[in-house]
């Protein structure tokens, strides 16, 4: 799978990081961010909920081709 985060639209509000922890953290300015090597979200269940959860839709998550 692969994750995007629009870092343009993202406000910070957090709903990824408290739905999917184990992929999602939030930088030093609070905005949303991947976890190291957690880029494709592999095995975590709850990473389309983070994307559902997104207040502003910032997040997509495309199941990786090939």
């Amino acid at each position: 799978m692969h994750i995007d985060i629009d870092k343009d639209v993202c406000i910070g509000a957090g709903q990824c990081a408290l739905a999917a922890p184990g992929v999602f953290t939030q930088d030093d300015d609070g905005y949303s961010t991947l976890l190291p090597g957690r880029e494709d979200g592999a095995g975590d269940a709850n990473v389309r909920e983070a994307a559902r959860a997104c207040p502003v839709s910032a997040i997509t998550v495309r199941d990786s081709t090939g």
